[in-house]
């Protein structure tokens, strides 16, 4: 497609930040990733080194992760970031685009990746799973919710501005994952009370190969 994802992700988010705020945090009960960061948090030691991409305003994921880790909050929105460090003033926090991201092997003992990769190209999400995976010690963990289904690369008009969307099927994402190295721990569609309607997502707890901490 003849257009620029991560240009129109960036403004987007950027010029709907509080908005977004409000609608998908404030407004959604029993936010699943409450329940899955604590599945990822019992396996981790406390102090552990935990990347989160596309953070966004820093609540509820960064700021349940840095209770007890060492968090470095990656978001591609300035707007974004303004927020999130002011939420949660113990992690730390770095404006990028997650696919041109570079770390050195084993920089991290978690990877977590919350409503992002349906903002990322479908063409270039295999390669950032790979990277995923290479940026994790042995026997890291990856915990990261898809689109429950197919979607080609689009440009919809959400929350009043133009965003990104791409998702792969559930399949594809398992076989995407296995690909870059992962074994699946935890794998489950789960439909979430969103206040436009429901919405399923797959979330998915994996984890590289090696020793693992607590599991």
């Amino acid at each position: 497609m003849n257009v620029d994802p991560k240009a129109i992700i960036e403004s987007g988010y950027d010029a709907m930040a509080e908005q977004y705020l409000a609608t998908f945090v404030n407004d959604i009960p029993d936010d699943p990733r409450i329940r899955f960061i604590g599945e990822l948090t019992a396996r981790l030691p406390a102090g552990a080194r935990v990347l989160e991409l596309g953070c966004g305003a820093g609540i509820p994921g960064t700021a349940l992760l840095a209770r007890h880790h060492d968090v470095l909050g990656i978001d591609i929105s300035a707007t974004q970031l303004s927020l999130a460090a002011r939420h949660v003033p113990n992690a730390r926090f770095r404006k990028a685009d997650m696919t041109s991201l570079a770390f050195p092997d084993s920089s991290f003992d978690a990877i977590t990746a919350f409503y992002c990769f349906n903002h990322i190209p479908r063409a270039e999400q295999p390669q950032l799973l790979t990277d995923i995976a290479r940026w994790l010690r042995p026997g890291g963990y990856f915990l990261a919710s898809f689109g429950n289904g197919a979607s080609d690369d689009t440009v919809e008009t959400w929350l009043g501005v133009p965003m990104f969307f791409a998702s792969h099927a559930p399949a594809v994402n398992r076989a995407n994952l296995s690909a870059a190295g992962f074994t699946l721990l935890i794998d489950e569609v789960v439909t979430t009370v969103m206040p436009p309607g429901p919405e399923a997502w797959q979330w998915v707890l994996a984890a590289t190969a090696g020793p693992q901490a607590g599991a």
